[in-house]
């Protein structure tokens, strides 16, 4: 199964994520097949930058967004 998640960049502290595609499988930060945007919680208000397309296009071939990363496909107009 593939999902949409989130993977972890940034410093200690310093938390800065990519929104990707990735198989269930694979680990946190491990390999991933596309990268649709990023999420940065540190600015306020939280800057969400999200090909909307390319995540349409994944959740029609039966991507399953994880929690986290389909509520910050809601804020970011989907």
């Amino acid at each position: 199964m593939v999902k949409i998640r989130l993977t972890r960049l940034g410093t200690h502290k310093r938390p800065f994520y990519r929104i990707i595609v990735a198989d269930a499988k694979a680990r946190r930060d491990g390999p991933f097949i596309e990268i649709l945007g990023t999420y940065d919680p540190l600015v306020e208000p939280s800057k969400i930058e999200v090909d909307v397309e390319r995540a349409k296009h994944w959740i029609g071939q039966g991507a399953q967004p994880s929690d986290t990363a389909k509520r910050l496909l809601q804020k970011a107009g989907m």
